[in-house]
């Protein structure tokens, strides 16, 4: 899905201040905090070296090729969602950025589609549900799979069945080709990280409020509900209703 990756960039100037300790939206923090460390050990031992063996040896052109590929392949997930949102133009272009891709782009290794007006779009099923008033729910820390939610990860589950790879029937054949995946998303990260590095916080909470924070903006294509304000009581801020997707995560008015 568009990346999980990128959004550790951003954050850096998204996230007014720093991460805010005793988050409400993560009520799992001690569990969470384990299965963090229990990744990150993985990452560490295992599959960073290899994410960066496969950056050393694989030229760009190549690492460009393979990220294209599994690009157009997730174009097939996004454009349902844009039906299930009822995103119809969007859901046209995307299909036809699918089609063009797998075709012209050979297979998807070229991303012909971007040269014209078809230009990349990000939709799951976390964020349908999201579309339709679906809150997050409590911050979860997947094994293996990393930073997440409730409703993220009953939508990542609902993904998998417009996925190609998971139409793949030969076994061997799917999990090699999520293994694929996993390291060429491992290594567009591996510069990335490098803000958490630089930005002296407990990497666990900035993972996390970076993650709720651009599912925020996701959901609402960019452009979440503000704070809003009452100019009679001190300007302090109505609090957002704790149903909301945005309840645990406010985004200051500039």
């Amino acid at each position: 899905m568009n990346r999980t990756h990128i959004f550790l960039l951003i954050a850096v100037v998204v996230l007014s201040g720093c991460a805010n300790a005793h988050n409400p939206a993560d009520p799992l923090e001690p569990l969470n905090r384990s299965i963090y460390k229990f990744n990150n050990s993985i990452d560490k031992a295992v599959v960073k070296p290899v994410a960066q063996g496969y950056s050393k040896v694989m030229p760009s052109v190549g690492k460009m090729m393979v990220s294209n590929f599994f690009s157009n392949l997730d174009d097939v997930v996004v454009t349902v969602n844009d039906v299930l949102q009822l995103k119809l133009l969007q859901a046209a272009s995307d299909g036809t950025r699918f089609l063009v891709n797998s075709t012209i782009g050979i297979y998807g290794l070229i991303d012909v589609a971007s040269i014209g007006p078809l230009k990349k779009h990000d939709e799951d099923f976390g964020q349908t549900l999201g579309k339709w008033g679906v809150g997050n729910g409590v911050y979860l820390m997947l094994p293996i799979l990393g930073p997440s939610s409730v409703r993220d990860s009953i939508g990542r589950y609902v993904d998998t069945f417009p996925s190609l790879t998971k139409q793949i029937q030969d076994i061997q054949t799917r999990n090699q080709v999520y293994l694929g995946e996993g390291i060429n998303h491992r290594a567009e990260l591996l510069n990335q990280e490098k803000v958490l590095d630089d930005a002296m916080l407990d990497p666990y909470e900035f993972i996390r409020d970076a993650y709720l924070q651009r599912r925020i903006n996701q959901v609402y294509d960019g452009n979440p509900p503000r704070v809003r304000y009452d100019e009679e009581v001190d300007s302090e801020p109505i609090p957002v209703a704790a149903s909301s997707p945005v309840a645990a995560q406010p985004i200051e008015t500039p």
